[in-house]
């Protein structure tokens, strides 16, 4: 997939003055005008009508615009990708190369652990970089190798956003060079570790220049001792920014907890997607096998489902997911490794069909609605396999969950 944007006479609008963008100053906020960026950054941050600063952008951006390394825990939807591409960019135009350039030697260098997560912040650089003329290329499995390959040596490349596997690829067939790499991103490290990907970045972080001749920003939603001592090797003299999971959009998100059987969720969820108010579901399993079985039942049901798991062919998960964004499909059949990358505005249900086993994914899982300043509503079943899962989620949330059997109405009707 070509995320590529060239800088050209349609994107170059040398009319534009940051005297267009008045944003007030606000007490307690800090607007991105205050933060001395590149004109041609503030420009699309306000395309995108961005004013004012989420508190990771606040407390990480005045640091890392300097140069500094950094270590940010927070989950997704705190505007942590906004941050380090903006810093990513900002330097790149400050620092512009001079000279002879050469294909497949990017300046920066995201990771991520799978491959919605990377097109979505690929996604979020073009938009970031569409009046700056730098240049963006996505590298992930399950594409065509020979296209991405295309991509890259169009035109050289300034920002990479990859997972660990395809890019390795890429450094094997000495198709990419990353001793020229000034600023590298570990996103989700916790998640890389999870999955495994750790001995892969390693081989990555090695191939970079070392920790003091370039910018290492490293976010995480947890932090074990694993990942801080990985922190510590990758990165120098950090500063360190903590967002809070309560400071994350709950408080936008009707969380409901149904008490029900095993047997009685299918129902409930059936009759639940009939009503109006279910424009736009996604549900969570937390295996591949559930995945695969509720949305083939939801099918037969009638119901217009898509599937995102990790067996899917990735050009018919993207298609999926386009689909999702357009409505075409109303409900998304979903693990947590494919739903960490969908940013989707306007999903009004996110449905728990089992409860997530590590607490931090049902963080993750409810931030899919309730985004863009949107109300939404959570609803996760508690059955007798799983129940005893909820008190880790309520101590990471800081609060009770509310239980409750489901109304009446969503268990009298049949659900196919």
């Amino acid at each position: 997939m070509d995320l590529t944007r060239k800088r050209n006479a349609a994107n170059q609008d040398t009319s534009w003055s940051p005297d267009q963008f008045q944003v007030p100053e606000q007490e307690g906020q800090t607007r991105f005008h205050d933060l001395g960026l590149d004109d041609t950054i503030l420009h699309a941050i306000a395309d995108l009508q961005f004013q004012y600063c989420s508190p990771i952008q606040a407390g990480i951006l005045p640091h890392t615009l300097q140069g500094h390394d950094a270590i940010g825990k927070a989950q997704t939807g705190t505007g942590k990708t906004a941050a380090f591409l903006i810093t990513m960019l900002n330097d790149m135009l400050e620092n512009p190369i001079e000279g002879e350039r050469f294909m497949g030697e990017p300046r920066g260098l995201v990771i991520a652990p799978t491959r919605e997560l990377v097109m979505q912040i690929a996604a979020d650089a073009v938009d970031l970089a569409k009046h700056t003329g730098l240049q963006v290329s996505t590298l992930i499995g399950g594409m065509d190798y020979q296209k991405q390959l295309n991509q890259l040596q169009r035109n050289p490349v300034d920002i990479v956003v990859a997972t660990p596997g395809r890019l390795l690829d890429f450094m094997g067939r000495r198709d990419l060079f990353l001793d020229r790499v000034e600023c590298l991103v570990l996103d989700e490290a916790d998640r890389m570790l999870d999955m495994g990907f750790i001995p892969q970045v390693k081989r990555i972080v090695r191939a970079t220049p070392a920790k003091s001749h370039r910018q290492t920003l490293l976010f995480s939603a947890t932090f074990t001792p694993d990942i801080l001592n990985l922190s510590e090797q990758w990165t120098f003299e950090p500063v360190n920014i903590d967002i809070e999971p309560e400071h994350v959009a709950t408080d936008s998100v009707d969380q409901r907890v149904y008490m029900c059987s095993s047997e009685e969720r299918y129902r409930v969820i059936t009759n639940l997607l009939r009503t109006d108010e279910a424009t736009s579901v996604i549900v969570f399993a937390n295996r591949r096998d559930q995945v695969r079985r509720l949305h083939e039942r939801l099918r037969k049901s009638g119901v217009t489902c898509g599937i995102l798991s990790g067996e899917i062919p990735q050009n018919k998960r993207t298609r999926t997911l386009d689909d999702f964004k357009t409505g075409a499909i109303k409900v998304l059949v979903a693990t947590d490794v494919a739903g960490r990358g969908i940013h989707v505005d306007g999903v009004s249900h996110v449905i728990n069909y089992n409860l997530p086993e590590d607490p931090e994914d049902y963080v993750h899982r409810i931030g899919r609605t309730g985004r863009a300043g949107a109300s939404g509503i959570s609803i996760s079943f508690a059955s007798e396999d799983d129940a005893f899962l909820l008190p880790d989620i309520e101590t990471l949330l800081g609060n009770k969950l509310s239980c409750e059997h489901p109304p009446q109405e969503l268990l009298d009707k049949t659900g196919g």
